[in-house]
């Protein structure tokens, strides 16, 4: 499978029941969605509240993911602040029919330029699949360093970033420092028109777990030019962010009766879902939109 055929890659939720387990029969659900709409697939990333699952819910989940046999390329979240612990998750993945790896600049640590240079190549070197980098200074406090990024642009397992920074200049510069031969994704949905003319190559989205086949629309006409809704579509993509992600995507998708339950992990909760008349408003207007086409 080749991943630059798959602009558009899902950081898919983790559907919880009301006791706090995995509902392993609503992710099939999610998992199907995306599969039909021809989406690739992120596991284990933020949105899934990876962080928040202890190893072996980890691995059971995707053990779940391996038996369905998706025909869409998968990437799994590397991600946390011990290198240890994270190479021997690579490790662990390496066993698994994955197809690419995201990892993320350490959390917490707030590392310099050096310190996430080795962080990555040494990640980078565990790994036998193509790695995406991730920027996301808004969770882990430190943006992702461009000199870094210069020096590990010709590693062998380089493939791409995942950019969240919420800045087209910001964007531009990773673009730069990704080299000839990096790709580099929007990490924001409603920011991939503003992105698409400076070399933005797709979107791993929050967004597609509401809407997997009108994100999907959404990203194909956005690169192609042709997206004529730029501003509506910000606007209803953010709404899926007035509260912490996955927060009001789960409260949504339960909404529309996708899975079973919002419940989340803690220290996320669904008490902290605000502005539901927001969200509501946008997924008619996504609705609407898609329909008219």
């Amino acid at each position: 499978m080749n991943l630059n055929d798959y602009p558009l890659w899902t950081a898919v939720i983790t559907p919880l029941k009301e006791d706090g387990t995995v509902d392993y029969e609503s992710l099939g659900v999610v998992l199907d969605q995306q599969v039909e709409a021809k989406n690739g697939i992120l596991i284990l990333g933020s949105t899934g509240e990876a962080l928040n699952l202890d190893l072996y819910e980890r691995q059971k989940i995707l053990d779940f993911l391996k038996e369905r046999k998706p025909n869409v390329p998968v990437m799994c979240g590397v991600g946390g602040s011990n290198l240890e612990e994270q190479k021997q998750w690579i490790k662990h993945l390496e066993t698994l029919p994955i197809d690419a790896y995201l990892l993320v600049v350490p959390l917490y640590a707030k590392p310099g330029d050096e310190g996430q240079y080795q962080w990555f190549k040494e990640l980078m070197d565990a790994s036998t699949k193509p790695c995406m980098l991730y920027n996301v200074p808004s969770r882990t406090g430190k943006p992702m360093s461009f000199s870094a990024v210069k020096k590990l642009n010709t590693h062998k397992n380089f493939w791409a970033i995942k950019e969240a920074s919420g800045s087209v200049a910001e964007f531009k510069k990773y673009v730069e420092a990704a080299g000839p031969n990096g790709r580099v994704y929007s990490g924001d949905d409603g920011l991939l028109p503003a992105f698409a003319p400076h070399g933005c190559t797709g979107l791993v989205s929050v967004a597609a777990n509401t809407w997997p086949k009108e994100t999907h629309k959404y990203t194909e006409l956005t690169l192609s030019g042709e997206l004529k809704e730029a501003a509506m579509w910000e606007d209803c993509a953010n709404s899926l962010f007035v509260a912490s992600n996955p927060i009001p995507a789960k409260w949504l998708m339960h909404k529309n009766k996708t899975i079973a339950s919002n419940k989340l992990r803690a220290p996320l909760t669904h008490e902290d879902m605000c502005e539901e008349e927001k969200v509501l408003e946008a997924d008619q207007k996504i609705n609407n939109w898609f329909n008219n086409l």
